[in-house]
């Protein structure tokens, strides 16, 4: 359901005119500065800018340690900048640090900082990177993202080396601890910042106002150290999916996150729009439970990855907006091996497997729910394409507020996605035997040391290998059916420029600071 209660609401919140009755797709939200079409395509200042993303009521925030939406996500990357961002490949890439490099056994990191400006026009410095990490790190604090994370940091040792240097010390060996400082709950903020209402960051944006589930006004911040943003005003507002659609068509919006395959579909033909569409970003998948019978025997599991018709499944559930999976995360990321062979659909083997694992004459069921687009679909098609091999299995609906939680205790089969991360974090995060979201429950101590190994190892080339090591387990023996990457679909107006496709949680996802209105 919309936050917008009437479309008169909807038109105060971005602030346009009371009582007006349409927005022009020439005129929404440009503002007396806007920008006239320029002929050679330069970027031009000016205007107001208007992104709208599925709200989450009151528990919305603009602390950049405690973000969890991506509308959070979205404010706190206006507002705020992180030490390291990622690439569209995962792999880490500069931002308020300059430069970075490691000791020998990567147990300690040295930082060169850029020169860069608060919004309270004080310069960065190496204590606001130290007060950053020691807030984030806080026990007190129970919604920062990154604590987990960052928790291989050695605090206590941790110190300034330079006027524009910071030495961080680990706990323990960390070869990919830069791409750890692009991830959620990282952004760096001032030695000042005290309160979250008050933000102090050196983000492209300042605040003006923020109101939890409704809506954030911000302004441009002209001392911004990557040149600052060219729109004068940043508003981001929430709204459902089918709301921003509209919105984007009636020109009410310049930006619409996460659109669906049908909207993407729909509007091929509408000048007035267009879709930024990230090829095979995200990552859907069926998890069989790997510490639970049948999945306990490598065999089965196999047998389930052979009976699935991926380009069906990506067809007809993704509305051919995606690519086939190979189940492995991380298709096209760093560290994914492109040279394991595709896996194909082979109902005769898969059956020969069945009937000696004797599973043949069992009742399986998937646990899924409405919680995620093309969840229920998903399942359902597998159902119907497990029955070629003589396979009965059940399609179970959850609720889907509670899904992503009671998935982790309920059935042997569940529906999953996960949107883009590095490789080695999705490893952390959901294949360790002590990986709190381990849907697939699967479990090896040999596959953890080797994690381990790879995370501490130092040559890039020999980490790669490790990686691949464990890509080729997981493809082999887990409990992983990736079956599809989705694209990742966002709709901009036409009259956008400067924004190009790139995978969710990336430098360049919903990057509001390079957009200009032509």
């Amino acid at each position: 359901m919309s936050i917008f209660h009437n479309r008169r609401e909807f038109l105060a919140l971005t602030g346009a005119a009371a009582g007006a009755l349409a927005l022009t797709g020439c005129g929404a939200g440009s503002g007396s500065g806007a920008p006239a079409a320029d002929d050679k395509g330069k970027p031009r200042r000016g205007g107001q800018f208007r992104a709208l993303f599925t709200g989450g009521g009151e528990q919305e925030t603009i602390d950049p340690h405690a973000e969890a939406l991506a509308i959070d996500m979205a404010r706190t990357k206006a507002l705020f900048d992180r030490l390291v961002d990622l690439d569209a490949t995962m792999a880490p890439v500069p931002r308020l640090a300059r430069k970075w490099e490691s000791n020998a056994d990567a147990t300690v990191w040295r930082f060169t900082l850029r020169d860069a400006l608060f919004h309270d026009g004080k310069p960065l410095t190496p204590e606001d990177v130290l007060f950053t990490f020691g807030r984030i790190l806080d026990p007190k604090a129970t919604t920062h993202y990154g604590q987990s994370l960052l928790s291989v940091i050695d605090l206590k040792k941790s110190r300034r080396a330079g006027k524009n240097v910071v030495e961080v010390a680990l706990k323990q060996p960390s070869a990919e601890f830069p791409a750890l400082l692009g991830t959620l709950g990282t952004a760096v903020v001032s030695s000042r910042y005290a309160d979250p209402a008050k933000p102090v960051g050196t983000g492209a944006f300042t605040l003006k106002s923020f109101r939890a589930g409704r809506a954030f006004v911000a302004e441009r911040f002209d001392d911004h150290w990557d040149g600052g943003a060219y729109v004068d005003e940043l508003r981001i507002l929430s709204s459902d999916a089918d709301a921003r659609g509209n919105a984007l068509r009636a020109g009410e919006a310049e930006f619409g996150y996460e659109m669906t395959p049908t909207f993407a579909r729909t509007v091929r033909a509408d000048t007035s729009v267009r879709v930024l569409a990230a090829k095979g970003s995200t990552a859907h998948a069926i998890v069989m439970k790997c510490d639970q019978e049948p999945f306990d025997n490598p065999d089965v599991t196999r047998a389930f990855k052979l009976l699935a018709d991926r380009e069906k499944l990506v067809r007809v559930v993704l509305a051919g907006q995606g690519v086939v999976g190979n189940d492995m995360f991380g298709k096209g990321y760093q560290y994914y091996p492109e040279d394991i062979p595709q896996r194909t659909r082979d109902v005769e083997e898969a059956r020969s497997l069945l009937k000696k694992a004797g599973v043949l004459n069992k009742t399986l069921s998937i646990y899924t729910s409405s919680v995620a687009g093309g969840f229920v679909e998903a399942a359902t098609l597998f159902a119907e394409q497990a029955a070629d091999a003589g396979l009965r299995v059940k399609v179970t609906t959850g609720a889907a507020e509670t899904y992503f939680k009671d998935q982790l205790t309920k059935g042997v089969m569940g529906s999953h996605r996960s949107g883009a991360m590095t490789i080695p974090n999705y490893i952390n995060d959901r294949l360790l035997t002590k990986s709190a979201f381990n849907a697939s429950g699967w479990r090896r101590k040999d596959f953890d040391a080797t994690f381990a190994k790879a995370r501490s190892t130092t040559d890039a080339g020999e980490r790669a290998k490790l990686y691949g090591r464990l890509q080729r387990t997981i493809h082999d023996e887990g409990g992983l059916l990736i079956w599809g990457h989705p694209d990742w679909l966002n709709g901009v107006s036409s009259r956008v420029r400067g924004m190009e496709a790139a995978p969710p949680n990336t430098l360049d996802s919903a990057r509001f600071d390079k957009a200009w209105l032509a």
